[in-house]
């Protein structure tokens, strides 16, 4: 029996940020996000109200895929913040805490929203021009004569996650796999690689070789009198790997399914079958297969291998790929298929392991993630000053250079001067609470009046004992503590000052943020929290779980 209900007229908030339900729920996502941040980061465990699986992390792509979000304005926080990490991996975290922490910073202020986001936006030009100059105090060049500049920024990352559960010892073991993984990943040279005579052939399918035909789309099968479809059908996967035995194929692998009868000939004839490979590795098993050009036995060229798409043709001969040799490895009850490549091809297989499966899955995580930091640092050789330092640091140049340029901002923007200034302040102090966020229960941060970075203590000095002897270096780890610097603590009043930069410093960062991802990260802070302090009204149908959201004009 069905059950009625009457339907629930739809519910239009207007002014959603002056809503308190709205600002409480954005409140509790910025301590969410806040907490998790840095190598101190608190942990979240997640699991449904009827019990199941739980999941303990505290990275921003995992977290916000688990957590149910009520109210659209959460959720297009936590969209924009994941599909920055599904682009460049690193600083999840930072966007989110700054996108929130600017919102709660605008609903502080005593000016209009629409007034606050067009000087954020302006801002953000600002920030953004500073960061791409070639002499910015607080991104240093990555060199790649030397793995220390790529050891740092894969440690920074690893240490970022404490759900990863890794003794030093353990984290400097992985740091140095990952970078050496990522290494043998770069080619030596672009020109492609001359072998004499075969290897292991191989044949990639990436539709389904159980016989579904909705999944090959438009093609012909012929059947004659009264045959049977799934026998006709079946018949054309026994043709396909009469072929394969036919042209020397040593290994089928498919992204789907095989079809056991067919499973069954093919390793009664000697070859590998492997199935369900998935998507995601996919293109991984594309890069470390080599195709051959021409017959056996004669000199061919390497190149990667083709996915067959449906198995009603025949395979063309151009279509497969080359192994150098495989093995089959068992840990445990586990058995994994280990593939050579043919030549030296740009791929690289990393085993991970753990004590605990969550520990595990936050590693493979953090691993996958300090991948992607290395490869875009390849296209982008930069890196910015990690532990809190740059955040300080362009709190304090935009705290100085809105200053310099108000008469002109208030002109061109159409705002007046104290808007400005009071929206200029809450952007400064956003930037510098992210960069407080990394404090643990035992330390305060403070800042330098001089180079504007952060430096972690413990406690305020006794009375009578000065800063200099409580402070051991900055965040980065590029200055350390000296007699005649002056601190406050950070976020803090004081009179606005430009950083001075570092001139003929031989010391070297310890931590360093991904320069294309914590750029863009800012981007999507600034742009996300600007897109909701537009927002005029929310509309949400409370029969279809479906909201819109209009902003002003």
């Amino acid at each position: 029996m069905s059950r009625l209900s009457k339907k629930q007229p739809s519910v239009c908030t207007a002014a959603p940020l002056t809503d308190s339900n709205v600002s409480q729920k954005l409140a509790v996502l910025h301590q969410i996000l806040t907490s998790c941040l840095g190598p101190s980061g608190r942990l979240k465990q997640i699991h449904n109200d009827v019990g199941g699986h739980v999941l303990t992390t505290s990275t921003s792509s995992v977290l916000l895929k688990a957590v149910q979000l009520s109210h659209p304005v959460p959720k297009l926080l936590a969209a924009a913040v994941l599909n920055h990490t599904s682009r460049f991996g690193d600083c999840g975290l930072f966007a989110g805490v700054l996108c929130s922490a600017l919102l709660v910073e605008a609903r502080r202020l005593m000016v209009e929203p629409p007034a606050v986001a067009t000087v954020y936006r302006q801002l953000l030009g600002l920030c953004t021009t500073y960061l791409t100059q070639e002499d910015c105090s607080c991104k240093v060049r990555v060199e790649f004569s030397s793995s220390r500049d790529l050891l740092t920024l894969t440690r920074s990352v690893l240490t970022s996650k404490p759900a990863c559960m890794l003794t030093q010892v353990e984290a400097e073991h992985i740091v140095l796999q990952v970078v050496q993984a990522f290494l043998l990943t770069v080619p030596s040279s672009t020109t492609d690689v001359e072998r004499l005579g075969a290897d292991l052939r191989v044949a990639l399918f990436s539709t389904s070789l159980a016989g579904d035909l909705a999944e090959e789309g438009d093609g012909s099968l012929e059947v004659h009198g009264e045959t049977i479809v799934e026998e006709a059908v079946l018949q054309q996967l026994l043709e396909l790997g009469e072929q394969l035995v036919t042209d020397g194929v040593r290994l089928l692998a498919c992204q789907k399914v095989v079809h056991p009868v067919l499973r069954h000939m093919l390793r009664g004839r000697g070859l590998v079958v492997a199935e369900r490979l998935g998507l995601a590795l996919m293109e991984p098993f594309v890069q470390m297969t080599g195709m051959e050009k021409a017959e056996p036995a004669v000199l061919t060229s390497l190149s990667s291998a083709q996915p067959v798409a449906t198995f009603q043709v025949a395979v063309p001969f151009s279509c497969y790929g080359c192994v150098g040799t495989l093995g089959v490895h068992r840990c445990g009850s586990r058995e994994l298929l280990h593939l050579l490549p043919a030549g030296d091809p740009a791929v690289c297989t990393l085993v991970l392991c753990h004590r605990s499966e969550t520990s595990l899955d936050e590693l493979k995580v953090t691993c996958q993630t300090a991948e992607q930091v290395l490869r875009q640092t390849l296209k982008e050789p930069s890196a910015l000053l990690g532990g809190g330092c740059t955040e300080s640091h362009l709190a304090s140049y935009i705290r100085h250079k809105s200053k310099t340029v108000v008469t002109q901002a208030t002109s061109d923007l159409g705002c007046s001067r104290s808007d400005y200034l009071l929206a200029a302040e809450g952007f400064c102090h956003s930037l510098e609470a992210t960069a407080r966020a990394l404090e643990s229960d035992t330390t305060v941060s403070l800042m330098d009046l001089c180079h504007a970075h952060r430096w972690p203590t413990s406690a305020a000095p006794p009375p009578g004992v000065s800063w200099a002897e409580l402070v051991g270096s900055c965040g980065c780890g590029l200055i350390s503590g000296q007699s005649n610097m002056e601190w406050t603590p950070l976020g803090t009043g004081h009179e606005p000052f430009p950083p001075a930069p570092l001139i003929n410093t031989a010391s070297q960062p310890h931590v360093l943020d991904s320069f294309p991802a914590k750029l863009n990260a800012l981007q999507v802070a600034v742009e996300t929290a600007n897109l909701i302090l537009d927002l005029k009204y929310i509309i949400q149908d409370k029969n279809e779980l479906f909201s819109s959201c209009q902003s002003g004009v």
